[in-house]
This record gives structure tokens, C-alpha cells and sequence, in this order.
């Protein structure tokens, strides 16, 4: 007597849905992954002011910088890919991040300003800036917002 189910068929079944998954996931991470990351530049300028600087290769966003006058820089320079969650910073810290399908959103609290990278848009103590190659953006200790940017709340 045979059984009732036959093993060729549950084998390419198995087969079939194991590619199918497959598929999916790479072409998720594909779409998720294609666009690439921010990429903050964290670094001194001449004068030991503090400097980032942002680029980001398919929006065409480069040469971007943000200058905060009044400040020293304590830690090495380095260049910070966004790509992960959680990546250390030289200064400052990132308050939010949102990096499901890049390059996401990225908020900085940065010597008590608070700057956001949006694909579409770069907003500067909820001050919006639309992405220009070249800019320069210069922040003092006179501009930064009465209440300082905080983390959310983790749950």
C-alpha cells in the first residue's frame, strides 16, 4: 500500500516557494537599499570650528556644509555612513533615525541645534532648506531653539 503523499511533488513545492522567498527577499533589499545612505562628514575646519558636511550620491546632494561658530571639536574627525542604525557620531548625537529604505531620515542634535536630513528637504532648527550643492549653512550660539532638541522616548 502507498502512502498518500508523494515525495516529488512536496520536494519541488518546497523548492518552488523556498526561490519564490528568496526573490522577494533580495528584491526587497534591493528597493530598500538602492538610493544608498547618507554620508555625514564630521570634521574641523582650519580654525578648529566644527564642521559636517552631507552628501548623498542618487539625490545629487554634495558639498553641503553646516559650520557651528562658537564651538570646539574634541573628537578625531571621521566620515559616518548612514547604512545601519545606531552609528556613533564624533560630536553630538543622532536623536531619530528612520533608515528602512534609504537614505532615510536622520536627526542630529548637534551643540544644542537640531538638524534633520530628508530626501527632500534639509531642515535647520525646524528652518527648512531645500538641498543646494555648495551650500553653507552657519549656526551660532545666539540661534539655537529655546527648548534643545530631545530623544524620543524609547519604549
Amino acid at each position: 500500500m502507498k502512502s498518500g503523499l508523494p515525495a516529488k511533488p512536496i520536494i519541488f513545492c518546497f523548492l518552488v516557494v523556498l526561490a519564490l522567498y528568496g526573490a522577494a527577499f533580495y528584491g526587497i533589499e534591493y528597493v530598500r537599499q538602492r538610493k544608498g545612505p547618507w554620508q555625514v562628514d564630521f570634521q574641523a575646519n582650519g580654525s578648529g570650528i566644527p564642521v559636517i558636511e552631507i552628501a548623498q550620491a542618487h539625490l545629487g546632494v554634495s558639498g553641503v556644509r553646516i559650520l557651528f561658530h562658537d564651538e570646539h571639536m574634541t573628537n578625531a574627525p571621521r566620515l559616518v555612513r548612514f547604512d545601519r542604525v545606531r552609528q556613533p557620531v564624533p560630536f553630538g548625537q543622532v536623536i531619530y533615525e528612520d533608515l528602512t529604505f534609504q537614505p532615510g531620515v536622520v536627526t542630529f542634535e548637534l551643540f544644542g541645534h537640531e538638524i534633520e536630513l530628508l530626501p527632500r528637504l534639509l531642515i535647520v532648527n525646524k528652518k527648512t532648506i531645500p538641498w543646494s550643492n555648495g551650500l553653507t549653512v552657519e549656526l551660532w550660539a545666539t540661534n539655537k531653539p529655546a527648548i534643545p532638541p530631545k530623544p524620543p522616548k524609547v519604549r
